[in-house]
């Protein structure tokens, strides 16, 4: 009671001038520290927002001095928010203290917090290679690894859902192994894992943040949403473009280039202007037209005369005459041939004779 006295007396004058900038920061800040995978250590006491005053940040274990400054302040705008402390300045298993110093004006005021167990505030790192093996049956076994150089300290928490849930599923493990007994092969499933410390080797609820996703599931649907997202992506963004593009150059060639129009869209030839020439300027003359020679054109031509004879038709009565002079002459008669065929001669009134 004494001690706490002395106390209050010693700091009363740093409050009093003090006081009106811690209200302003709503009250002395605490400080949370946390052990990230036993690699490195931050401790928080605020933000820019709310701090007026200047910090600084001393620490030391029990029976282990001296005190020390911290050596890697955390700023925010030129504002000390926290404290890194590097692996070689963690001690596990040992009582840590730490005491904030706030100066404003040329006073200083010192807060001491609470002393921390440091194996209570380790925050292991994600787990890393998640696996799905194929077992009998309809049996899913799900395996991971973790970075935390500790396994054996390390307890687990799995959810997984299927495309058709609306909700999670999440277990407790114990190891690095998890079995789902049954599954639906017309549905793909999404598993992420978590760990923190066990009871064994500390006591905090300080879980470590969910892995990346592993997804299972049949061919047509064994998909996960984040390659859906970047398949449909890709599509939208690269291929549409590119094919509008190319459409584009395709519909001005063919306006702009008229050889590609004819390649592509060849016209049909039109015959009638080829024979202008023959039923304008040659009047239908093909021979001409086609530029065939004379001699042979009156080759083609009927070369050929006959002897004509010319035959008239003697009177009825002066033939009759003739008639029988010949048969007084004659006393065998002898029939006379027919007459032979007439042809018609090209003359008028004539007959042409063989």
């Amino acid at each position: 009671m004494a001690v706490s006295a002395t106390f209050l007396a010693v700091i009363y004058p740093f409050l009093c001038g003090l006081g009106p900038y811690l209200a302003d920061a709503r009250g002395p800040p605490g400080v949370e520290c946390i052990l990230f995978n036993e690699e490195y250590m931050t401790c928080i006491w605020g933000s820019r927002e709310t701090l007026k005053a200047n910090y600084s940040l001393y620490y030391w274990y029990e029976n282990r001095p001296p005190v020390v400054e911290c050596m890697h302040y955390l700023q925010d705008q030129g504002v000390s928010v926290g404290c890194r402390f590097n692996e070689s300045e963690i001690i596990q298993f040992q009582t840590f203290h730490v005491l904030i110093n706030a100066s404003l004006g040329g006073r200083t005021l010192k807060i001491p917090s609470e002393p921390m167990h440091l194996q209570d505030l380790v925050k292991p790192e994600a787990p890393v290679n998640l696996t799905v093996h194929n077992m009998t049956g309809n049996q899913l076994q799900l395996t991971w690894a973790s970075p935390y150089p500790k396994a054996r300290c390390l307890e687990h928490a799995v959810k997984y859902k299927s495309n058709k849930d609306t909700s999670w599923t999440e277990h407790r493990v114990k190891g690095d192994v998890f079995s789902l007994p049954s599954v639906d092969y017309e549905k793909y499933y999404t598993f992420y894992v978590r760990s923190k410390i066990n009871s064994y080797c500390g006591n905090t609820q300080l879980w470590s943040e969910w892995s990346v996703p592993v997804v299972w599931g049949s061919n047509s649907t064994s998909k996960s949403a984040a390659e859906e997202q970047l398949h449909w992506f890709w599509f939208h963004t690269v291929f549409i473009p590119i094919a509008c593009l190319f459409l584009l150059i395709l519909v001005i060639l063919l306006v702009r280039m008229e050889r590609v129009w004819i390649i592509l869209m060849p016209r049909i030839p039109n015959p009638s202007k080829n024979f202008d020439e023959l039923f304008i300027i040659h009047n239908g003359n093909f021979q001409e037209w086609a530029g065939v020679p004379k001699d042979i054109v009156e080759s083609f031509k009927p070369n050929y005369s006959e002897n004509i004879c010319y035959v008239s038709e003697l009177p009825i009565k002066d033939s009759y005459e003739t008639l029988q002079e010949n048969n007084n002459r004659s006393p065998l008669v002898v029939p006379s041939a027919p007459p032979a065929p007439r042809e018609h001669s090209p003359y008028k009134n004539s007959y042409m004779g063989v």
